[in-house]
């Protein structure tokens, strides 16, 4: 660590008071775009689907530039102030499953999320799903096309351009997923009538197109969160005007697979590649919280929150902030890209952007959000993440840490979580010259210092590279969730080679652990609460 533990206190303290004094933005939008549902119908059980033939092979490209930023913003190098150089102690946690998961489709690179639910595990990479026994890691359901999910419903959601994403609605204990399509303002959505992954889904299709600017061509870098009131959403736009889309979907009607409505604002001046939060734990937010939709301003060194609230019965009384300016540590965003053992391909970092997910708890005496990038930082590139605080009141962040210990090896493509015990568990891809890309996941109990992890676990060692020349994709997000059940046992997935070949060539892992920390839940009547916090 290059600070001590006294400076870094300062240093902490200092941001603290500086997010203190500038307060929260004045001004908001006011009145809500209401985008009716134009397709609903109810699935057969998702096992009994015929599966869609095969897509040819197909190579995303390279995401163009955020709305709002060059990609060569923050190039200039600066003294991270909160950078952890050194290892901490010997990660105290006990490892669980640990399987492959999705490999090899017909899409690159895998874009590897998934979720855990109450029985199962369920993956989703670029254009395949699977559903895994929780227990076991067997595969119950696919791999199959994610538009298997889609199967037979009329109009365009039977089309898949990948970019699928999974969250799981813990206080129902259901999922929801979607999806990209070829038409660029088509946001098509599968939410499950049950806990079992495998079987019927309520499926809608909105078209967003009265919403956005005309000549839009794309609706990018798509991501979900569940909040109480909503799944909630937010797209980069792309086309003659670009700007950032942020929804709300109505997740009670959703649920009941009654017809559905969206409330939708979209705006060219406050930013882009918006995460929105996504609810972990039994506490739910406080009675009529806004969601939180979050994003990293490189160049001006902070990250902006804005509020998202949703009126469902009046869409004139629904509001977006003015984003809320958060001072962070300085960083520097990477320039280049992360190096293999065996290859002259560089791998990028997609630097430019906060990666999936933006996990919410409530401890009840506090409200938390961690999320993280990658960084540049000693010629390297390390994971920079974030305890934010207060979102309800003056946020601020508590703590923050740039984790790339000194041993050479790169580290980025994270994703990061809590569990009801106030426990972070941070899952990123590792690599060198010296070695393949592996999965390693570092974390820290609520009794360690503030800024600091503990020593890394490997979850897979890889055994080969991308080979193409050039810098090449490696996925644009992890995955680190929560399980639903105890509320302690993370469950990381992400992608890795087990040969050297091309793009297409990529594996994927999936892998559980927790922290002995974590205390049991307490059930008190119909409330769950945690056994111990920070």
């Amino acid at each position: 660590m290059q600070l001590n533990g006294t400076v870094h206190r300062i240093a902490i303290f200092a941001l603290l008071c500086f997010a203190l004094l500038q307060g929260p933005a004045l001004g908001q939008q006011v009145g809500a775009s209401v985008v009716v549902q134009f397709e609903h119908d109810v699935s057969l059980p998702l096992w009994q689907v015929i599966p869609t033939l095969p897509e040819p092979l197909e190579l995303e490209e390279e995401p163009p530039p955020r709305p709002t930023e060059p990609l060569s913003a923050g190039a200039t190098q600066v003294t991270d102030p909160v950078l952890q150089s050194a290892f901490g102690p010997l990660l105290s946690t006990v490892d669980l499953l640990n399987f492959d998961g999705i490999a090899q489709t017909g899409s690159a690179p895998p874009d590897t999320n998934g979720a855990v639910g109450a029985t199962q595990f369920m993956q989703w990479a670029n254009s395949k799903l699977a559903v895994y026994d929780k227990a076991t890691g067997n595969l119950l359901l696919g791999p199959v096309s994610g538009s298997t999910l889609f199967g037979g419903m009329a109009g365009p959601c039977g089309t898949n351009h990948g970019d699928g994403i999974i969250v799981y609605d813990k206080a129902a204990n259901r999922w929801m997923f979607s999806q990209l399509v070829n038409t660029p303002t088509i946001v098509c959505i599968a939410v499950s009538a049950s806990s079992d992954a495998t079987d019927v889904y309520y499926r809608y299709a909105f078209d967003l197109s009265q919403v956005l600017p005309p000549g839009t061509t794309l609706s990018d870098y798509p991501k979900f969160g569940v909040w109480p009131d909503g799944y909630y959403y937010t797209a980069n736009i792309f086309g003659q005007t670009g700007g950032t889309n942020m929804c709300a979907y109505d997740r009670a009607n959703m649920l009941l697979n009654n017809d559905a409505t969206a409330q939708c604002f979209f705006s060219t001046t406050i930013g882009a590649s918006y995460l929105p939060a996504d609810l972990d734990g039994s506490i739910p937010p406080p009675d009529g919280s806004p969601n939180f939709l979050v994003d990293i301003n490189n160049s001006g060194q902070e990250l902006r929150l804005v509020a998202f609230h949703v009126d469902w019965s009046n869409p004139n009384n629904s509001t977006l902030s003015d984003a809320i300016h958060i001072p962070v540590a300085p960083f520097t965003r990477t320039s280049g890209g992360v190096p293999q053992l065996d290859s002259t391909a560089e791998l990028d970092t997609l630097s430019d952007r906060l990666m999936f997910r933006l996990a919410y708890r409530n401890f009840g005496d506090h409200e938390s959000l961690v999320v993280n990038h990658s960084v540049a930082a000693g010629g390297r590139i390390g994971v920079r993440w974030y305890e934010l605080q207060n979102p309800n009141g003056i946020p601020f962040i508590c703590q923050q840490g740039t984790y790339l210990p000194d041993d050479g090896i790169f580290r980025w493509m994270g994703s990061i979580a809590m569990d009801q015990a106030g426990d972070i568990a941070l899952g990123y891809s590792a690599s060198s010259a010296d070695i393949y890309p592996a999965i390693r996941y570092t974390g820290r109990t609520r009794d360690d210092p503030l800024g600091t992890l503990e020593d890394e676990t490997s979850i897979m060692e890889g055994g080969g590279s991308q080979q193409p020349a050039s810098r090449q994709r490696w996925g644009d997000y992890s995955s680190m969730t929560i399980d639903p059940v105890d509320d302690c046992t993370f469950w990381y997935t992400t992608e890795y080679y087990q040969t050297s070949g091309s793009i297409f060539n990529w594996h994927t892992r999936i892998a559980s652990f927790q922290f002995p920390s974590c205390a049991a839940p307490t059930t008190i009547g119909s409330v769950t609460q945690k056994a111990a916090h920070r």
